[in-house]
């Protein structure tokens, strides 16, 4: 399929027109918003969805066969946010903090990146594996990493040690961790038929709420864009190039263990994503000091926008090619 094809395909996503009709409500200022509480039980209900399937998808996999997906997952969790970092500090001129944080945010996942792309690879008839919902949470510990990157750093300028437990233990509170995991083992341990009693709620309904959860992001991101001229111009390449650079080589890796043309895209835009939601809760609580205009700015209101209308089927694309 053509580029543009695939660009035009992915635009006209359901899924994806509603991120872009929140988009317009947000920069229009309009009255439309949905309460606080509800976007929290969309995320609940996503995530927690997402590891239901992908554990009964586990539970049906061999072991021998996940271990090359797991092992390049493990190398992308702490490649990406050490890249990130170093570039942050020497190309991007960041202190400690803000570099620390930038990278937490994009070693870290995009639920909505990886809920939209699962969406994209079934639509165009090559569904990933459910096994992906494992390696979103494996790629997590990229928060922690990053942090633990900053403490060793501050702690040679005389700033304090490193408390890796508390860090690993804020991640594993975070709800994504939690819903994924948890869910997957739910999902791995029940039989057939319970899972027919409860499948048309979460299978039946994932795609409406993915449209309410996107609707949403699309009035959060072009709220974020009004802060753009604290990211600045560096940053605003940041948030384009560096995903797409992640992502490129996400797909080619994933091929290269024998994931197919879904599998292998689906974890390109896991790596490609930035993530918004838990990563920030995070660096405010270990690094305060870190400027949230800066590292919010630029996942959410650069780096989500573009994966999700440009970076999508590139990615695709990609994988489709290498696959022949």
């Amino acid at each position: 399929m053509p580029a543009l094809d695939l660009l035009l395909a992915n635009l006209l996503q359901p899924i994806v027109l509603a991120f872009l009709l929140g988009a317009i409500a947000g920069f229009v200022k309009s009255e439309l918003e949905l309460p606080e509480a509800v976007i929290k039980l969309l995320a609940i209900y996503l995530l927690f969805s997402l590891g239901l399937s992908g554990g009964r998808e586990l539970a049906k996999a061999e072991v021998a066969a996940v271990l090359p997906l797991l092992g390049i997952t493990l190398f992308m969790t702490f490649a990406i946010p050490t890249l990130a970092y170093h570039v942050a500090r020497r190309a991007g001129g960041f202190d400690i903090s803000n570099a620390a944080a930038i990278a937490a945010h994009y070693g870290s996942v995009s639920t909505a990146t990886f809920f939209a792309s699962m969406s994209f690879a079934t639509a165009m008839g090559t569904p990933a594996e459910g096994t992906m919902a494992a390696m979103v949470a494996l790629m997590e510990f990229g928060v922690v990493y990053s942090l633990v990157l900053a403490r060793l750093a501050l702690g040679r300028q005389g700033g304090g040690g490193v408390k890796v437990g508390e860090l690993v233990l804020s991640v594993i509170r975070g709800r994504g961790i939690l819903l994924l995991l948890g869910g997957m083992a739910i999902g791995a341990l029940a039989t057939e038929p319970q899972w027919q009693q409860i499948s048309p709620f979460y299978e039946g309904l994932f795609r409406g709420m993915l449209m309410l959860f996107l609707l949403e992001m699309g009035i959060t991101a072009a709220r974020q864009i009004g802060a753009f001229r604290q990211v600045g111009l560096f940053m605003a390449g940041f948030g384009m190039l560096m995903p797409l650079l992640h992502g490129l080589v996400g797909v080619a890796l994933a091929q290269a263990v024998g994931l197919g043309v879904g599998g292998s895209f689906v974890f390109g835009a896991i790596c490609a994503s930035a993530s918004f939601i838990d990563a920030p809760a995070a660096c405010r609580a270990s690094l305060p000091e870190a400027n949230p205009g800066i590292y919010l700015t630029a996942s959410l209101g650069v780096t989500l926008p573009f994966n999700l209308m440009v970076g999508i089927p590139l990615y695709y694309g990609w994988a489709r090619w290498l696959a022949g």
